[in-house]
């Protein structure tokens, strides 16, 4: 079995004391940052897919979430060398009335490793507190809005909204969540969709280029 099969297997399965030793290990080996977090990542798809499947829940899907982010903490230093342009701020959280920040805190690691310094909201974020914080922080180049439950998609069309008639006209505004499609994010004025972690660091690129 590869070192980074390994790694990916240990998210899975949540070993989150055993995952750094495993990362090192796999850079050891020659093993590539950004292929050991995509395996990284392709491991939390196949444990959302479980969740969504009904095999497992949510205790489970923490678990190996906690994984991920050790297995992350030593990736981040070699990571950021990666990217000696930022890409600048990205302002993330999920929107008001949802407290989901599974899949938020895995698309700001997603977009973190991809070269942008990250300001979490959390969750129940006020449209208002995304202005705020793009204004109150240097560079905000991306604001990205998370909405998990059907019932909190009106929020999120509020969110952009509110970002849109702000005076941050350089932002762009990318949104996601299970209940979002691209044509409701069109819909509502975002600049970008993404359906998962792994899309939505390649999509702010994309936006921010």
């Amino acid at each position: 079995m590869s070192k980074i099969t390994e790694v990916k297997e240990l998210v899975e399965a949540g070993k989150s004391k055993k995952i750094g030793a495993a990362v090192q290990d796999a850079l050891d080996a020659g093993g590539q940052p950004a292929d050991i977090l995509q395996a990284m990542v392709d491991s939390m798809s196949v444990v959302g897919d479980k969740f969504s499947a009904g095999e497992i829940f949510v205790p489970e899907m923490l678990i190996a979430a906690k994984a991920m982010s050790k297995g992350v903490d030593v990736l981040r230093p070699l990571m950021a060398g990666d990217n000696s342009a930022s890409l600048g701020t990205c302002v993330i959280g999920t929107v008001a009335g949802d407290l989901h920040d599974i899949g938020k805190n895995l698309v700001s690691m997603m977009i973190e490793s991809a070269g942008f310094t990250m300001v979490d909201l959390g969750v129940d974020v006020p449209a208002e507190k995304f202005v705020e914080a793009a204004r109150e922080n240097d560079n905000v180049t991306l604001i990205a809005c998370s909405g998990l439950l059907t019932t909190t998609m009106p929020a999120l069309k509020e969110a952009v909204a509110t970002i849109k008639a702000s005076d941050l006209s350089n932002c762009k505004v990318i949104v996601g969540g299970a209940p979002v499609t691209p044509e409701f994010a069109a819909e509502i004025g975002a600049d970008g969709y993404a359906a998962d972690a792994g899309s939505a660091a390649v999509k702010a690129k994309e936006l921010v280029k």
